[in-house]
């Protein structure tokens, strides 16, 4: 069946729609970052850049690092423009854009998302790393997919009956690539749940000079508990992330920088430091890949 061209939409010498980029210019590693400037904060490691492309908010460089070849693209922030990226980054490795149809032999991605984060209990502190092993999603992201197991998540279950969020918020359960998972050593990070939120202030409590519904919102979601399972931390793309790699069949890591603890109000003295870190601390890793 031919995709029709207002489903997949291609620029005959750019690629696909929003990432610019042609299906030879994607490696088989893909670290996403949501800053644009992150881009070759990572790149800069390598020991040879191939492909620079720039589209909106969407940077890619592609190159080579200790033999693996490997891509770096941002996303921007947010599961709307994970939708778009995961979407893209699929289509580039199993759709033949010559014809506009699948490619029998489905390629899976590894996928591993460099990103920062905010702790949300006490014992996790600012600068240190942490692995999503498993993430909640409050975006609705894989209602639209057809993924009800996601919501049958029994954490997911948990919290949507705490009564801690908004009644119109259904929150869904996704994990990680076992694979990519056991990559990372827990003795130098920290295993966590992801929580992730559509939005930065409201949404994760914030309250800037204005009256909020979810002023006790980071109280609740620091004491929850389900089974001895807490919430750790609080971002805004690992749950897309998982959701939509389990749906196309890629794997998925999520590694974070934590860059605040909201349970102690205290930011990092030196985010730049810590991002640099994380960036290298994970390409270290990824030989193993």
């Amino acid at each position: 069946m031919q995709h029709p061209e207002t489903e997949l939409i291609l620029h005959p010498t750019q690629g696909v729609y929003h990432l610019h980029l042609m299906p030879e210019e994607l490696a088989n590693i893909v670290i996403t970052v949501g800053d644009p400037d992150r881009v070759p904060l990572v790149s800069k490691y390598f020991d040879r850049i191939e492909v620079r492309k720039q589209h909106r908010e969407f940077v890619t460089h592609t190159g080579w690092f200790q033999g693996k070849r490997i891509s770096v693209v941002s996303t921007g922030i947010g599961p709307d423009n994970i939708d778009i990226v995961l979407n893209e980054l699929d289509a580039l490795v199993n759709i033949d854009f010559t014809n506009k149809t699948n490619i029998k032999d489905r390629k899976s991605l590894n996928i591993i998302r460099i990103g920062t984060s905010g702790s949300l209990q006490p014992h996790i502190p600012v600068d240190s790393f942490v692995v999503g092993k498993h993430a909640l999603g409050l975006d609705n992201m894989m209602a639209f997919y057809d993924q009800n197991k996601a919501y049958d998540d029994p954490m997911a279950q948990a919290l949507r009956t705490s009564q801690l969020l908004p009644n119109a918020v259904v929150p869904y359960g996704v994990s990680p690539s076992k694979q990519l998972l056991k990559l990372w050593d827990p003795h130098t990070c920290i295993l966590a749940n992801t929580l992730t939120s559509v939005g930065f202030y409201g949404p994760q409590g914030r309250v800037l000079g204005t009256w909020s519904a979810q002023k006790k919102l980071m109280d609740g979601l620091v004491s929850f508990n389900f089974n001895g399972q807490t919430i750790d931390h609080i971002e805004m793309e690992t749950s897309a992330i998982y959701g939509l790699s389990s749906v196309f069949g890629h794997q998925a890591v999520s590694l974070n920088a934590i860059l605040a603890n909201r349970s102690h109000q205290t930011f990092s003295k030196h985010p730049e430091k810590t991002i640099n870190k994380l960036i290298e601390w994970a390409l270290e890793h990824l030989s193993q890949v």
